[in-house]
């Protein structure tokens, strides 16, 4: 779909008037970056949607009728009821899969592969849209192989989380509890 040649994208754009030369979605480095965000969100969207509207559902009505006979009108009613609820019971869900995102390999690996690839990183392999773990997937599987390069960035990666891990699982109840 986002081939920059051929692909459906551009072939529509193109014979729509919108464009007249092809968009450059994989092979531009600035492009395949916004084309990988474009990419995750609409992978992301539909578990999103499902779960913003069945939160939606599960806010009683007589919250709304409440409001309703307060004289609140549909819009202070979103602002006041639907929105903060929504948003309380939805937020940790986001943030989990905001961060899940931040290391997609799968999306990374299967769209650009780390490409383009960037002058200035030629010599650590690097491309345009790697993660941090494409980077050492590509250290270790591509010639040639820089296993010394790839270990210290594992270990500096694994150094940064734990302290993060480490706090969050100290504020849990099952640790606060002794309970596992």
């Amino acid at each position: 779909m986002a081939n920059g040649t051929f692909g459906p994208i551009n072939r529509t754009l193109i014979e729509l008037g919108v464009i007249a030369n092809p968009i450059p979605w994989l092979s531009n480095p600035d492009m395949a970056r916004v084309t990988l965000i474009l990419v995750n969100m609409w992978i992301g969207f539909p578990y999103s949607m499902i779960l913003i509207t069945s939160n939606m559902t599960a806010i009683p009505s007589q919250i709304y009728e409440a409001a309703t006979i307060d004289g609140a009108n549909k819009f202070q009613q979103f602002k006041a009821i639907t929105f903060p609820l929504v948003l309380f019971q939805t937020m940790p869900i986001l943030i989990m899969q905001f961060a899940g995102n931040i290391n997609n390999f799968g999306a990374v690996f299967f769209l650009t592969a780390g490409d383009p690839k960037v002058s200035d990183t030629i010599t650590t392999q690097a491309g345009a849209t790697d993660l941090l773990i494409s980077w050492i997937y590509k250290l270790t599987y591509n010639t040639p192989n820089m296993y010394n390069l790839a270990s210290v960035l594992s270990i500096l990666v694994f150094v940064v989380m734990v302290p993060f891990a480490v706090y969050n699982f100290t504020r849990t109840k099952s640790f606060k509890d002794g309970e596992i």
